[in-house]
């Protein structure tokens, strides 16, 4: 079906609304409604934060009567099942929506297709792949989870022109300008949990909590700590959720984060490491829908090297280190250029007198 020129103004208009929920509707989908009758918006709405009323619901709201007849410009397939709220499918019939048009199907396997059938069953008509890429994108974690049972991982690393982290000796505080750090900022707070190292711990002591974005919501923290190594004062035990992934179960230490109100997952690897890809698939059981990854040249590495990868955030900051430097990845050698991982770039952007740089594997 062809889409006019209104109707992706409208459509924008939706997604624009859905991004208002970039750092707080997790682990639903960020979702923007916008309702249209006689060329004028009557009504619009946007998903702020699981339990509280869904897109479609709140642009119902504001539209009130003016919805009978109505078109539905929505960034996704309106639910069929019965959640926290009620299906968003029954409340779109019962207010005489007359046409939905949404950007792409809900891949949650217990909707997808369901709301579309649901609604062409009661006589409205419907339309969708308008968009869709856009609307994809700004759900990618969802869609990860829901379509792979993992969530989206994406890395963030700062380093020199000449591809360093850090100093031989380990510092690294600050390879990039405050321009990045504040835009890093905007990832972790969209992110469902920040993930490190105990090496990143042990030479930076960070917080990992947002501090640069206004949100009410703060991601899970997570830490890859093989032998409990975590210092009882480290910066990312104090305040909100703490998780530690650890490869050996030591009771007292256990016992003592615990205490403290820190969970502690042991998943050891035949190698006495942590099982990482099980790691992320247990953060997806948890309605994780992205990672964002802040850590050290090993734990990166590893990562890389276990497929638990998807995007790559860099940032280039215009200065050289050398090659006593720390690396990006700690990989194994390569003795062919066909072994090199491939990536494929999809954006590249200044960011103060920085070069920020979007991958994806």
């Amino acid at each position: 079906m062809s889409h006019s020129d209104a109707d992706r103004e409208f459509m924008a208009r939706a997604l624009a609304l859905a991004e208002r929920g970039l750092y707080t509707a997790t682990p639903n989908p960020r979702v923007g409604c916008v309702i249209v009758k006689g060329g004028a918006i009557v009504g619009a709405g946007w998903h702020e934060a699981a339990g509280r009323p869904h897109a479609e619901i709140n642009a119902l709201l504001e539209a009130g009567a003016a919805a009978q007849g109505a078109t539905m410009y929505v960034t996704l397939e309106p639910c069929s099942h019965q959640g926290r709220t009620p299906p968003c499918a029954d409340a779109v019939i019962r207010a005489g929506i007359a046409r939905v048009v949404a950007a792409m199907q809900d891949p949650n396997p217990i909707v997808s297709g369901n709301g579309f059938g649901r609604l062409r069953g009661k006589g409205v008509e419907v339309a969708h792949g308008l968009m869709q890429e856009e609307a994809r994108e700004l759900n990618i974690g969802y869609v990860s989870r829901m379509a792979h049972g993992r969530p989206w991982v994406r890395m963030k690393i700062a380093a020199t022109l000449d591809g360093r982290t850090a100093l031989a000796n380990g510092k690294s505080q600050w390879i990039t300008g405050e321009a990045s750090r504040r835009d890093g900022h905007h990832f972790r707070a969209r992110a469902c949990a920040v993930l490190t190292g105990i090496g990143t711990v042990k030479d930076d002591d960070p917080q990992l909590n947002v501090r640069y974005v206004d949100t009410k919501r703060q991601p899970l923290r997570v830490l890859v700590d093989s032998r409990l190594e975590v210092p009882e004062g480290a910066r990312i035990l104090a305040g909100g959720s703490v998780l530690v992934a650890a490869a050996r179960g030591d009771a007292g230490k256990i016992e003592a984060l615990r205490a403290r109100g820190v969970e502690v997952l042991v998943l050891p690897n035949p190698h006495g490491k942590v099982e990482l890809p099980e790691l992320v698939r247990e953060l997806g059981r948890r309605g994780i829908n992205e990672v964002h990854v802040e850590a050290g040249t090993r734990l990166n590495g590893s990562l890389l090297r276990e497929g638990c990868v998807d995007e790559l955030l860099v940032y280039l900051a215009p200065g050289l280190i050398g090659d006593t430097g720390r690396g990006m990845f700690s990989l194994p050698e390569f003795t062919e250029l066909a072994q090199k991982i491939p990536l494929s770039i999809r954006d590249v952007s200044r960011v103060g007198e920085d070069i920020r740089v979007i991958a994806r594997l």
